[in-house]
C-alpha cells in the first residue's frame, strides 16, 4: 500500500487492525512526509522519532493495544508530555520536561497511539501569530492557537493531532486549514495537565480528516471508547441556520458556505432549514465570553507575568493589561450571565432545534501577518459549553477552505458526529463527501 501518510486516521486505524499494514510503514511514510515539508510548514516545536520508531516496532510485535494502535499522533505544546519538552509556546519554558503526560495524552497512549513529536502552539494559546503557515497558501496563517496541530494533519504530516479551545482554536484554524476539527463539549475530556488560559473555558479536542478521525481522537482522549462508533443517523433532526449577531463580520465567502450546507442540510433534515434568532440571554455572549477569559488569563499566567515579563511577546501583556482592569464584580457577573445563557440554551434545544449550523470564521484565513484570525464566530458556542464540529464546505477568493460548524445540544457529542457525517454525505463534491 503506497502513500501510507495520505490515509485518514479511520483508515490507517482499519488497516493496522487488520494487520494489513505496519505501524512502521505508517510512521516512515509520515516522517518522510515532515522531511519533505516541515523546513516550509513549520508545524513541529519537536520531533521524537527513535521513541516513535520503538514504539512502532513495539506494536506491530504484540497484539492490538487499543482504538489509536499504530496511529501516529501530533499534541499540541499545550500538553504536558513526559518525554518531550513542553514549552506553552513560551521562551519561559524552554528546555521543559514535564514529570507526567497530561491526562489525554496518557489515554491516547493507552488506546496504542505514537506520539511522534509536539506541535506548535501560539504564546499560551494566546493571539501572536506563529512561524506556522498554512499549506493551502503559505502566505498565510493557519489559525490558532492549535496552528501546529491543524497544520500538520492539513498537510499529510500525521492522521490526527489535539487541540484546545479557550475562544476559537479548533474551529477556527481547521476552517482555515480545510481539515475536520471536534471541540466537543465542555468537560468532556479532562484538562489535568494542559496548561489553564482560562478554566472556565478551556476545552480540549483533536483534528483529523474526516469525521471517523476526530471521533477516535476524542474517544481515546476522554475514555469513552463508544464515541469511536458513529452511528447512522435514523431519525431527521430539526436543523436551524444560525448566523448569529456577528453576521456583518462575516465575508462573501462565510455566506456561500452557509448556504452550501443549508441545501446539503435540507436533505436530512426534518422540515426546512430556516434561520434561528438564539434566546435573549444570549445576546451578550460574545463579549460575556471575551471577558471571562481576560479575567481569568490575568489570573493563569499571574506568576509568568510577574517573573517572566520581559520573556512575554508585548501583544499578551497587553491583553493581559486589559484583562486586569475587568473587576472582580464584573467578572461574578458574566459567571451569572453564562449561567442564564446556557439554561436558556438549553431550552432552545429541548423545544425547538437539535443542530445548528453556524459560520466557523469571518472567512478564509487572512495573510499571516494580519495575524490568526477573528475567533468571533466561536466565542459564543464555547462559553455555552457546546459540542462543535467544523465540516469544509467551499472554497474563498483566494483557493482557501472555509468551513461551518455544526453546533449540538448539550452532551450531545455522538449525536453530533452522526448528523455531520449525514450531512457531509449529502454535499454536491464527492471530495468534500470524504469528510464523512
Amino acid at each position: 500500500m503506497k502513500d501510507l501518510e495520505s490515509l485518514s486516521a479511520s483508515q490507517a486505524a482499519r488497516a493496522l487492525a487488520r494487520r494489513d499494514i505496519k505501524a512502521t510503514d505508517l510512521l516512515l511514510s509520515c516522517l518522510d512526509r515532515i522531511g519533505q515539508r516541515e523546513s516550509l510548514i513549520k508545524a513541529w516545536v519537536s520531533l521524537d522519532k527513535e521513541n516513535a520508531m520503538a514504539r512502532a516496532r513495539e506494536l506491530d510485535k504484540g497484539p492490538i493495544k487499543g482504538i489509536l494502535h499504530g496511529l501516529p499522533i501530533g499534541v499540541k505544546d499545550l500538553f504536558d508530555t513526559c518525554d518531550l519538552p513542553t514549552g506553552y509556546g513560551s521562551p519561559i519554558y524552554a528546555n521543559h520536561y514535564p514529570a507526567a503526560d497530561a491526562v489525554s495524552v496518557a489515554l491516547m497512549r493507552q488506546a496504542g497511539g505514537i506520539i511522534l513529536g509536539k506541535t506548535v502552539s501560539t504564546e499560551f494559546a494566546s493571539f501572536k501569530p506563529p512561524a506556522t503557515v498554512n499549506p493551502h497558501h503559505l502566505k498565510h496563517t493557519p489559525g490558532g492557537s492549535s496552528s501546529g496541530s491543524a497544520s500538520a494533519v492539513a498537510d499529510f504530516m500525521v492522521p490526527l493531532a489535539t487541540g484546545s479551545q479557550t475562544a476559537g482554536s479548533i474551529i477556527r484554524p481547521a476552517s482555515y486549514c480545510g481539515v475536520v476539527g471536534f471541540k466537543p463539549s465542555f468537560g468532556k475530556i479532562m484538562v489535568a495537565g494542559v496548561k489553564a488560559l482560562s478554566p472556565s473555558l478551556d476545552t480540549l479536542g483533536c483534528f483529523g480528516r474526516s469525521i471517523g478521525d476526530v471521533a477516535l481522537g476524542v474517544a481515546a482522549m476522554s475514555d469513552d471508547l463508544e464515541l469511536a462508533h458513529v452511528s447512522e443517523l435514523h431519525n431527521k433532526p430539526r436543523i436551524s441556520i444560525c448566523k448569529t449577531q456577528d453576521w456583518s463580520l462575516a465575508g462573501k465567502e462565510t455566506a456561500g458556505a452557509l448556504a452550501l450546507a443549508r441545501f446539503a442540510a435540507e436533505a436530512i433534515s426534518k422540515g426546512p432549514v430556516k434561520d434561528i434568532l438564539l434566546p435573549t440571554a444570549c445576546n451578550e455572549i460574545t463579549l460575556v465570553q471575551s471577558r471571562i477569559m481576560s479575567f481569568e488569563m490575568v489570573r493563569a499566567l499571574g506568576f509568568e507575568q510577574k517573573s517572566f515579563a520581559k520573556k512575554m511577546n508585548a501583544q499578551l501583556l497587553q491583553q493581559l493589561n486589559e484583562g486586569s482592569k475587568i473587576s472582580y464584580e464584573q467578572y461574578q457577573k458574566d459567571l451569572l450571565s453564562a449561567k442564564e445563557a446556557r439554561f436558556a440554551i438549553d431550552q432552545l434545544f429541548l423545544n425547538e432545534v437539535d443542530l445548528i449550523i453556524a459560520p466557523s470564521a469571518t472567512g478564509e484565513a487572512p495573510i499571516a501577518k494580519e495575524g490568526t484570525g477573528n475567533p468571533v464566530f466561536c466565542r459564543g458556542w464555547t462559553l455555552l459549553g457546546l459540542p462543535c464540529i467544523n465540516l469544509n464546505i467551499s472554497s474563498g477568493p483566494n483557493g482557501l477552505p472555509v468551513g461551518v460548524q455544526l453546533i449540538a445540544g448539550p452532551g450531545k457529542d455522538r449525536f453530533l458526529l452522526s448528523v455531520a457525517r449525514a450531512l457531509a454525505q449529502s454535499l454536491p463534491d464527492p471530495v468534500l463527501r470524504d469528510q464523512a
